[in-house]
């Protein structure tokens, strides 16, 4: 099939290039030119694991291909993904502004000239994560100009940051809304069809309404970011009573009605889709006059919950660290990814320096974007994680990077000016690594500090 996406971000890219390789011509097309230049030469300006050999295979095998010429793209796919950015408004709100410019240049594409369509149609996909009703006002943008019949879908992305190519290629669900009528048994008949090399094994294509594939979206994402929040408040609760949250984790977890995802404790949770999602999912709901206290609890949680570890090491140390050196594992918001958005490190840096402390800080992926967030004031950066533990006042683990799991800890010791480790994503055991001579802070276990 001849499809074309419009944003050549994260989501963007990702479904491009994996839909390209099941033998689909693509076309990737962004209006910014440094971007389009470098992917057309193969390079990827983010990290993914997997991806930048995917993007290169296709592009050699003619399948994929990137431009800034967004109406000519449009014209050239029978299938029309949108995947721009959808940031975040002052309010909490998902702002829609690029979403909108699209429609309105499909609409153009589509008021006359030579179209590439199927079954007589345009299929137009919101990929991008939207709030309830956004493929609507889609719809209603690409009417105001279009000459030539066309179908408006939604087709949500369920893709983690660090495995997004294998989300795609072997998904959990597809989620696909379309309208009824003729237009939507077309798009129902197509999408199938382009996404059954996915499904092999089951068919995981569930259609169902628009705005119930909106909203599906939104309420995954929250659910998951409300049984991390609700981890780390019982984390705080097992500090005080003297339980062991890892414990509780094994013991719940265990239940196969609540199972064992998503149940880690630690500094909270950071990236482009949680803090978003939670902040717009709740905005839709004062929007409508529906209260979601549930969520507004999450997102106040995961707010207290990235200062954690800045506040043990205040409580270890004194709010006034002027003079203090510490070390910082781990920048990203999580392992196999360089993305720095909403990561707690963020938060544990900033309040290092504001209460006078410098910081030594690595992470495999993420220090070049660390660098533009944080600058470089009071802040060095290390390629040897092992060389930020000179002369530290102690080690302050933020990103559960596996480099991380099994380190030495005899040379952790002997580089630390004090044996303490401040570990916000409980990697070690309490007992052997107090055992080994450390004073060792976690997330709901370990030494408590008030």
């Amino acid at each position: 099939m001849r499809i074309t996406v419009i944003g050549s971000g994260y989501v963007g890219l990702v479904v491009g290039a994996c839909l390209a390789n099941t033998g689909n011509q693509v076309v990737c097309a962004d209006v910014d030119a440094a971007k389009v230049a470098s992917l057309t030469e193969g390079v990827v300006p983010f990290f993914e694991p997997g991806l930048a050999d995917l993007v290169k295979a296709n592009l050699e095998a003619g399948r994929l291909s990137f431009t800034t010429d967004v109406e000519a793209a449009i014209r050239a796919g029978a299938i029309v993904y949108i995947a721009v950015g959808t940031p975040q408004g002052d309010d909490g709100s998902a702002e829609l502004r690029y979403v909108e410019q699209v429609a309105q240049t499909i609409g153009l594409a589509l008021a006359g000239g030579e179209n590439v369509l199927v079954d007589g149609h345009k299929i137009v996909l919101t990929k991008s994560t939207v709030p309830v009703g956004t493929t609507d006002r889609v719809s209603a943008l690409i009417a105001e100009h279009a000459k030539q019949p066309f179908v408006a879908c939604s087709n949500p992305e369920f893709l983690k940051e660090g495995d997004a190519v294998n989300d795609f290629l072997k998904p959990d669900r597809i989620i696909i809304g379309t309208p009824d009528g003729e237009p939507g048994d077309v798009a129902r008949r197509t999408l199938h069809e382009l996404y059954e090399p996915f499904c092999r094994t089951r068919d995981r294509v569930q259609f169902m309404d628009v705005r119930s594939s909106e909203l599906t979206k939104y309420a995954a994402n929250a659910l998951l970011a409300t049984k991390i929040s609700f981890m780390n408040d019982l984390a705080n609760l097992a500090e005080r009573v003297g339980a062991d949250i890892e414990k509780v984790r094994g013991g719940i977890g265990a239940d196969p009605r609540i199972g064992y995802h998503f149940l880690f404790p630690g500094t909270g949770y950071g990236g482009s889709c949680f803090p978003k999602d939670v902040k717009a999912l709740a905005y839709t709901g004062q929007a409508y006059g529906q209260t979601l206290r549930i969520l507004e609890a999450v997102d106040a949680v995961n707010q207290d919950q990235k200062a954690v570890l800045l506040k043990k090491v205040k409580a270890r140390f004194g709010e006034d660290l002027t003079g203090r050196t510490f070390a910082v594992w781990g920048l990203a918001f999580k392992p196999r990814t360089d993305d720095m958005r909403e990561a707690p490190s963020l938060v544990l840096i900033e309040g290092l320096r504001a209460a006078g402390a410098t910081v030594k800080a690595h992470d495999p992926e993420a220090m070049d974007n660390a660098k533009r967030e944080l600058g470089t004031e009071g802040v060095e950066y290390l390629e040897d994680h092992y060389a930020t533990l000179d002369g530290a006042d102690g080690l302050c683990i933020c990103t559960e990077w596996s480099l991380f799991r099994r380190p030495d800890f005899d040379e952790i010791k002997g580089r630390l000016a004090a044996p303490i480790i401040f570990d916000g994503r409980n990697l070690y055991d309490p007992e052997r690594t107090a055992a080994r001579g450390f004073e060792y802070y976690a997330v709901g276990r370990g030494k408590r500090l008030d």
